[in-house]
C-alpha cells in the first residue's frame, strides 16, 4: 500500500476535526478528495505530512509508520505541492527546484551534476525547462505552480499530495496545470489531490473520497461515486457541481 490510514482522529482542543478516519490507496492510484470547505481535507494532509501532531491513530506510507521515521525518510516517501507559494528571495526557477532535487546535499555543499541533471529532468516534465535561469518571484502564479509539481518530482518520493493546486489560477493556466497531472498520472504516479475541479473527477481520478463533518461519508473509484452516490450528502455536494 501506498498510503494507509486508520482510525486517525484530529482536534484543535476541544474541536474535533477528523474523526475516526481509515482508507487505503494502493500504489499507481490518483485519488481525489472531495468535500465542502472547513471538513478537515487540509487537516488530513497535514497529519499524513507530519506538520500536524497530536493524532491518533495510525498512518503508514509505503509501509512505514510516520511516526517513526525521519524527515528526510519522509521526503523520500511523500512530497507536498501546497495551494500557492511565495519567495522573499529572487532564486532561479532551477535553484528552487535543486532544494528538493539536492535532498542528499550537505549545508554548506555544492550540487552534483546527478542533482542538477533531475532538477532540469523535472522542469523538462512539466514542460517549463525554458524558464529554468528565470527569477522565481518573476513568473505567473501558473508557473510557479508547475514550478513546485517539478519540484516534488525531483524530489522522487513515491507519493505527491497537492492541496487545491488550481485554486488561485485562471481557467488558461488550470488547463495548463490540470494537463500536467494528467501525464503525471499516467505514467501511474500515486498522487492524492483536493481539488474542485470536477472535470478532473470525473475524467482523471481514479479514486474519490468524499469527507463531510471531519468524516468519510463515502469513497471508491471515481465513476461509481460520481455516477452513483450512496448517501445524501454525496449526492447534494455533486448536484451543486452540475449547478455550476
Amino acid at each position: 500500500m501506498s498510503i494507509d490510514v486508520e482510525h486517525l482522529s484530529f482536534s484543535y482542543g476541544s474541536h474535533h476535526v477528523l474523526r475516526d478516519l481509515s482508507f487505503r490507496i494502493p500504489d499507481n492510484t490518483l485519488v481525489n478528495v472531495l468535500g465542502p470547505n472547513g471538513v478537515g481535507k487540509s487537516t488530513l494532509f497535514r497529519c499524513i505530512l507530519c506538520l500536524n501532531n497530536g493524532w491518533t491513530g495510525s498512518i503508514r506510507v509505503n509501509g512505514k509508520d510516520l511516526r517513526s521515521i525521519s524527515i528526510r525518510e519522509r521526503a523520500s516517501e511523500v512530497a507536498y505541492i501546497p495551494q500557492s507559494h511565495s519567495s522573499t528571495y529572487a532564486y532561479d526557477v532551477l535553484d528552487v527546484v535543486l532544494m528538493s532535487a539536492g535532498g542528499g546535499i550537505g549545508l554548506f555543499s555544492t550540487p552534483k551534476r546527478m542533482h542538477v541533471d533531475r532538477a532540469w529532468d523535472a522542469l523538462e516534465r512539466v514542460g517549463i525547462a525554458h524558464l529554468g535561469h528565470r527569477p522565481y518571484t518573476q513568473i505567473s502564479g501558473g508557473e510557479r505552480q508547475l514550478v513546485l509539481i517539478a519540484r516534488a518530482i525531483a524530489q522522487n518520493a513515491r507519493t505527491i499530495i497537492m492541496d487545491e493546486p488550481t485554486s488561485a489560477l485562471d481557467p488558461e493556466l488550470t488547463k495548463d496545470v490540470l494537463k500536467v497531472i494528467r501525464d503525471l498520472a499516467a505514467e501511474h504516479m500515486t498522487m492524492v489531490i483536493v481539488t474542485h475541479e470536477m472535470g478532473f473527477a470525473r475524467d482523471v481520478a481514479d479514486h474519490l473520497i468524499f469527507m463531510d463533518g471531519g468524516v468519510i461519508v463515502e469513497q471508491g473509484p471515481a465513476s461509481e461515486v460520481i455516477n452513483n452516490p450512496q448517501h445524501d450528502r454525496t449526492r447534494a455536494f455533486l448536484a451543486n457541481y452540475d449547478r455550476d
